[in-house]
């Protein structure tokens, strides 16, 4: 991946990001413009997420952006609001991020 793909990858993260810590806010205390804000800030992310696909693929593209994503909202959760988990939970998403990263590399690991 280029640094201009990894910048986007960097920037469509940052968006989503603010779009999940605005959708948290919203559900705790909902509000017409913190409604509209999330769903500018999905609908910027997923037009950066396009210029990703069409540049890396989407399998890549969207591979990258899940694992990536997957951790920075829950260190967001975690860190920012609060929010706990238990044991269990915490292993589904540990067993997620190694999904996600075996789904990604499997293809670069196996030399297909």
């Amino acid at each position: 991946m280029s640094a201009w793909g990894l910048l986007q990858l960097v920037i469509s993260t940052a968006i989503f990001l603010a779009a999940a810590s605005v959708a948290k806010a919203w559900a705790l205390a909902p509000s017409s413009g913190r409604l509209v804000l999330t769903l500018a800030l999905y609908t910027i992310g997923n037009l950066v997420m396009l210029r990703l696909i069409r540049d890396f693929g989407m399998g890549v593209a969207l591979s990258l952006s899940a694992v990536i994503q997957l951790v920075a909202v829950n260190i967001v959760a975690f860190a920012w609001f609060g929010e706990r988990i238990d044991a269990v939970q915490g292993s589904g998403i540990a067993f997620a991020i190694l999904a996600v990263t075996l789904v990604s590399l499997g293809p670069y690991l196996t030399g297909r």
